[in-house]
């Protein structure tokens, strides 16, 4: 096995549960990526819409919380291609449902964070706090980031929705190829959501990379429990990765509204309305008002973001909770609020009845 990799394996081998917690943006916390580090899984933060002195401080303070390995997560999607027109009439489509909230929609939309492959300080904070693991959504960094980061020491993950993307990761370079299926909550970290999405399950894809690939697969979309992870490990992934069951944990950043939708349960719905890209969410207030949207009416990611950040927090401030960003996975009707210790606890102890199975 190439060495490499074989750090990478190493790395899961001395976990106690072969498990990484998904670093969603939003809900991922120095407490939560501690606290799950801390019970003998991975850890992570989402800083993909963090600005590099918020990253610094997280990172710090999950440091400060744990001494173990824990995950970082970054965005690499193409800078958006800005079109005023459709943004204006964007934001005239969602002047009405501003005023029902006593509020009026921005007047323009903003790009509210940068890719990571154009932000040298974000690539600074890496190099400085060296976290053991980094990894990257919606595409790959360039080759003298990967560079730099091998220096500092870390462990290098990115998402494949497909096997060429996959084979885009393992020809960088790159020590992991996070699968996602089309169940997973949240952002779909397909490299280009213009192009076909082929939809392929978690479990197909991941077989069919393991069956291409020596380096090691983490298998992610759907996974809830710890049957899931023996299932995902009988597939030949390495680990398995975990996102929405760890959003209820009151260590999480959700708030009360998202909470109380994900104990509610029921459908979930992938829409591009809230951000721009396609993103798995609990059916809400927004995903219905968006429903009839076409892809071509919808501002590109992340600028439609800004609207979506500003209808949220005005419903919120009108006692609505039901127009955020309540990303979750097709199988969120499983979802336990339990502490993240806890929820590691369970989940390797299922895991280990599964496997003696």
């Amino acid at each position: 096995m190439n060495p490499r990799y074989a750090s990478t394996q190493a790395l899961f081998q001395a976990l106690t549960l072969p498990l990484l917690q998904a670093p969603m943006a939003g809900t991922a916390t120095p407490e939560l990526a501690a606290a799950v580090s801390n019970a003998g899984a991975l850890g992570g933060l989402g800083l993909g819409a963090a600005a590099p002195a918020a990253a610094h401080a997280a990172i710090l303070r999950t440091q400060a919380l744990t001494a173990r390995p824990f995950q970082v997560n970054l965005f690499c999607h193409a800078a958006p291609a800005r079109d005023s027109e459709v943004e204006s009439r964007w934001i005239e489509r969602a002047r009405p449902l501003f005023e029902t909230f006593a509020s009026t929609p921005p007047p323009a939309l903003e790009e509210i964070y940068r890719p990571f492959q154009l932000d040298p300080a974000m690539l600074e904070v890496l190099q400085e706090t060296r976290p053991a693991v980094v990894s990257f959504h919606f595409g790959l960094p360039t080759a003298a980031q990967i560079e730099a980061l091998r220096g500092a020491g870390c462990l290098l993950l990115a998402t494949a929705t497909s096997m060429e993307e996959g084979r885009r990761i393992a020809a960088s370079g790159l020590d992991a190829i996070i699968t996602q299926g089309w169940s997973a909550g949240g952002h779909r970290g397909i490299f280009d959501p213009e192009g076909d999405d082929e939809r392929l399950s978690t479990e197909a894809l991941t077989r069919r990379l393991v069956a291409e690939f020596e380096l090691p697969i983490i298998a992610a979309g759907g996974l809830m429990d710890g049957v899931d992870i023996a299932r995902a490990l009988s597939w030949g992934a390495s680990a398995a990765q975990l996102g929405t069951a760890f959003v209820g944990c009151p260590e999480s950043a959700a708030d009360p509204a998202y909470r109380e939708r994900l104990a509610a349960g029921g459908k979930t719905v992938m829409t591009r309305a809230i951000s721009g890209r396609p993103a798995r969410c609990l059916e809400n207030g927004f995903t219905a008002w968006a429903r009839d949207a076409q892809a071509d009416e919808i501002p590109a990611y992340p600028c439609a973001y800004d609207l979506g950040k500003a209808l949220n927090a005005a419903a919120k401030a009108s006692g609505n909770g039901t127009y955020g960003a309540q990303w979750a996975g097709a199988e969120a009707d499983r979802a336990r609020a339990l502490p993240a210790a806890a929820l590691v606890e369970t989940l390797a102890a299922e895991w280990r009845r599964a496997s003696r199975g």
